[in-house]
């Protein structure tokens, strides 16, 4: 009998490190509806590109310009989404939505997403955007993974996905709008809805 009350108390205590390090607030519909965001923006800028640029993208040109836009406002719903969702997940837990631990995971998630961010500008600058869409995959999937030791562990999953599908994009630039798709869209919307099972329905 003893045994047992130790091994529960010990399984409290681990739960309780393990709030008190990790942000585990994070909603996986947020993911979902990110993901959604992604697909229109993509179906957006695609049907754009296709009648009134002929297929092709010059950095000069107002369609460019309303794509990146697009890509704008995109990361702007999906960032809102994601903090009102997390806040309001975070308030029926009763935990905290900004102490130190969800600092650290902004802090450590902004590190490799803003250096790309600049990085993808400074190469936009000097008239080389072959390899954008392979950068932003790659940098969000550093990101992710930076992140991922102050939240929910599986999130590194999606970062991993993140990486690969930016070196694949980098071996094959011709194909980097699908794989943006499928990395920004498509996966955001499968891992949404699988942490939405795993941790949100509990």
């Amino acid at each position: 009998m003893e045994s047992k009350d130790y091994l529960k108390d010990i399984s409290e205590i681990k739960n309780l490190m393990n709030k008190s390090s990790r942000f585990i607030s994070l909603s996986g519909l947020s993911g979902i509806l990110a993901g959604i965001y992604a697909l229109i923006g993509a179906a957006t800028a695609y049907w754009l590109v296709t009648n009134y640029s002929y297929g092709t993208l010059t950095l000069d040109g107002w369609v460019f310009r309303t794509c990146v836009l697009i890509l704008g406002l995109v990361a702007f719903f999906s960032i809102v989404t994601g903090i009102l969702l997390t806040t309001r997940k975070a308030k029926k837990q009763g935990e905290k939505i900004w102490d130190a631990t969800s600092r650290r995971l902004v802090f450590n998630f902004l590190i490799p997403l803003v250096v790309g961010g600049i990085y993808i500008l400074i190469i936009l600058n000097q008239q080389k955007y072959g390899q954008t869409g392979a950068l932003m995959l790659l940098f969000y999937g550093l990101a992710l993974i930076n992140a991922s030791k102050y939240s929910i562990g599986d999130i590194r999953y999606l970062g991993f996905i993140q990486i690969i599908l930016g070196l694949i994009c980098a071996c094959y630039p011709g194909y980097g709008f699908w794989l943006w798709v499928l990395g920004f869209g498509i996966m955001h919307i499968v891992y949404g809805i699988w942490m939405h099972f795993k941790y949100d329905k509990q």
